[in-house]
């Protein structure tokens, strides 16, 4: 096949769910990408639901990353591969795919040094002013597009990229056989982290949250004890974790949870929710508590696979709700409307 063209039975066209503005969402037709050289045409099968994307509907920027210009949302998909460009060797139409969704240079400092997802000149799905994957078709360097075993289905697929942020964390905090870990926030990223850090080795994983319902999941999930921070302070708990994992991106959460850490614990900050966090210093320097951030992932897909396909980590329960590409603006704002919501899934093709 050349680049310009595909196989018969792929349309010239497709469905996008664009983004032209804060909370306004228009399904456009696009033409269908053509692969490139190295790269793979990938049929989008399912696309998970972000906070970041909410954010992004909500307001139109993150931070400094604002939407200045039409943009596709999602950044958590899987697909099957239909076509290859030239050059691409390693998959072959009809393999099940998880797609990591940042492209990095490969030629930065970083990227030598293996921190590929610190390098300057990324190109990440859903970030302006790249194109995410709410989408029926996106083309990924093949690199970049990861099989997946039969074990998963098309969901868990999608959502090992949260996964691989579990992995990520749990790696910075070098959570390890026997380690104690708090878990404070237990939305998605929060119970991924969780099942994680028991896959890691973790004896003692509590994880706190403020809605029964997530506490109940978190249960089912694994963590080894739950706190509703509503009726009990973190103080009173009397738990002294080794690493906390902190997803709640609140930033008292994360300045009550930094206090409870033990000699030596380390603090992986992975929510994110304000400009800056209060840092208790003196607990930090006195305990020599090393506090770290996290920006994504590098080098984590095959151990998420690993994890997913052995039951270690339960990703379909964490999808909730389904909806169509059609349906893509009900499944940025469920969150906020239903308080069971853990993971909104849209599936491209659905009608």
């Amino acid at each position: 096949m050349t680049a310009d063209a595909l196989p018969p039975d792929i349309p010239d066209a497709m469905r996008a769910a664009v983004l032209c503005a804060p909370r306004r969402l228009e399904i456009q037709r696009r033409p269908v990408p053509r692969p490139g050289p190295g790269q793979v045409l990938v049929r989008v099968e399912a696309v998970g639901i972000c906070g970041s994307d909410v954010h992004y509907y909500e307001h139109g920027r993150i931070g400094d990353f604002v939407v200045r210009a039409p943009m596709v949302l999602g950044h958590e998909p899987s697909g099957t591969v239909v076509a290859v460009g030239p050059g691409a060797r390693r998959l072959a139409p009809g393999r099940l795919v998880s797609l990591e969704p940042g492209v990095p240079c490969g030629r930065c400092a970083q990227c030598r040094h293996g921190r590929y997802n610190l390098c300057p000149e990324v190109s990440f799905y859903a970030t302006p002013p790249v194109d995410g994957a709410l989408c029926e078709y996106v083309a990924v360097d093949e690199d970049f597009a990861h099989p997946v075993p039969e074990a998963l289905g098309a969901d868990a697929a999608a959502l090992l990229e949260p996964l691989s942020v579990g992995v990520w964390a749990c790696r910075k905090g070098r959570v390890s056989v026997g380690s104690r870990v708090l878990v404070t926030g237990a939305g998605p990223i929060g119970l991924i982290a969780a099942q994680t850090a028991r896959a890691f080795g973790a004896t003692e994983v509590v994880v706190t949250d403020v809605e029964p319902h997530r506490l109940a999941a978190a249960r089912e999930l694994g963590a080894t004890a739950t706190v509703d921070v509503t009726t009990t302070p973190l103080a009173d708990t009397g738990f002294t974790p080794d690493v906390l994992v902190e997803c709640s991106g609140v930033p008292a959460v994360a300045d009550e949870a930094i206090r409870t850490l033990g000699r030596s614990g380390r603090a992986v900050l992975v929510g994110m929710g304000g400009d800056s966090v209060p840092l208790p210093l003196a607990h930090v320097q006195n305990f020599e508590i090393e506090v770290t951030g996290t920006f994504r992932y590098a080098n984590t897909w095959p151990t998420a696979i690993a994890l997913a396909a052995s039951g270690e980590v339960r990703l379909d329960p964490l999808a909730t709700h389904h909806y169509g590409l059609a349906e893509a603006e009900r499944a940025l704002t469920v969150g906020a409307q239903d308080p069971a919501a853990l993971k909104a899934v849209v599936r491209p093709h659905t009608v």
